[in-house]
């Protein structure tokens, strides 16, 4: 995995986990490599 893209996850999962207030976030990772980002988010009534 480049640098680039290691920076661009960071900066997409600090960007989540600001706009999340319940919820989870998941990394799927395969052969070393983040191939998936999940995102869910819970709304507290």
């Amino acid at each position: 995995m480049s640098e680039k893209n290691n920076e661009r996850y960071l900066e997409l999962i600090s960007e989540y986990v600001k706009d999340l207030k319940y919820g989870n976030i998941v990394l799927v990772i395969q052969d070393g490599k983040v191939i998936q980002i999940d995102k869910t988010e819970k709304i507290r009534l």
